[in-house]
């Protein structure tokens, strides 16, 4: 579901955006990579526009983490302050969903949901990923409180809790091992969808973390809190927190008209946009950062992917204006 901005967070009207100019750079996505990208890129004189639908994944979380000199302050603070400071060097935020992307004349046109058409000479995607958790009643409600994936998000705050690894392949090994590293009381369900190695069984066994066999059925929640697991066969097993392994999937539709096709993980299910090191994606001109691109990505590695992204993009944009004035040069001469 996408959720939009009111006018209070964007300062623009409801209803049709109005786009006037042709911008030298168009974001696409209001999260921390667009946000940090957008700044980045007002900071250095270019007219960019940041065109976000809401929604992003991180909304449930009752706090940004790992990211230095703003620990746990709520998403939504961190998204308001940062289109207040793209506002106070001149950048525009908008409220809009991208429906299609698609060049024309050198440049990139994008058509929103609202009618309105967008141009710019450089395109940035920040569009995020979304999770699609595993099919369990009453796992969606609980998700980014005590159903969680991150350890570097949220186990500070789950210390000492009982933790459940929910298996969805080999990788909840590891998993469970690296909760363990901040609880004691570590159980690895593996839900029929894991059968342990000699090696895997010794290294769960030295570290203490419990294996239970048996697939996992539905969550008890007792006064608003995870209490246990129930299982197949009707037994519960008691945790405070249960960790999943959602399939994550970039938010790319948008691109199909410009042959960007995300590809798949190289590690679990779910997919994400190929660029190289600086962001460039394959078409020319196109940058993406954030989870669009990495789906590990927390808040402040993807805000400084949005970073290095813009920095690429004033490059390539100083380039071009290099080559203009030369050719301009060259033809007032004659």
């Amino acid at each position: 579901m996408r959720t939009l901005y009111s006018a209070a967070h964007t300062g623009k009207e409801p209803g049709m955006n109005n786009f006037e100019q042709l911008f030298d750079v168009a974001v696409i996505g209001g999260g921390p990579a667009g946000l940090s990208a957008g700044v980045a890129l007002a900071r250095a004189l270019r007219s960019v526009v940041v065109i976000d639908a809401g929604g992003q994944r991180n909304l449930r979380a009752e706090g940004v983490h790992g990211f230095l000199t703003r620990e746990g302050m709520s998403p939504q603070q961190f998204l308001a302050a940062g289109r207040a400071e793209l506002a106070g060097y001149g950048g525009t935020a908008v409220t809009g969903f991208v429906r299609s992307a698609e060049r024309k004349c050198g440049n990139f046109v994008l058509s929103l949901e609202d009618g309105s058409t967008c141009t710019a000479r450089r395109l940035l995607i920040t569009s995020g990923s979304e999770d699609e958790l595993p099919d369990l009643p009453g796992l969606n409600e609980r998700w980014g409180r005590d159903v969680l994936y991150c350890p570097y998000c949220h186990g500070w705050e789950i210390r000492n809790q009982k933790v459940g690894v929910l298996a969805a392949g080999s990788h909840a090994v590891l998993q469970a091992l690296t909760f363990r590293q901040w609880s004691q009381d570590v159980t690895l369900l593996l839900n029929g969808e894991l059968t342990l190695s000699p090696g895997h069984r010794e290294q769960l066994d030295a570290r203490c973390v419990r294996v239970v066999d048996g697939r996992v059925r539905g969550l008890v929640v007792q006064d608003d809190k995870l209490t246990a697991v129930t299982l197949e066969d009707g037994s519960a097993v008691p945790l405070e927190v249960l960790v999943v392994s959602p399939a994550t999937v970039s938010r790319t539709n948008m691109l199909q008209v410009l042959g960007l096709e995300p590809v798949g993980l190289e590690e679990g299910p779910g997919t994400r946009l190929h660029t190289d090191a600086s962001g460039q994606t394959s078409c020319p001109g196109v940058w993406a950062a954030g989870n669009v691109t990495d789906v590990s990505a927390q808040v402040m590695t993807a805000a400084a992917a949005g970073l290095k992204a813009a920095a690429a993009i004033n490059a390539d944009l100083v380039l071009e204006d290099t080559r203009l004035a030369v050719e301009a040069a060259r033809a007032s001469a004659r």
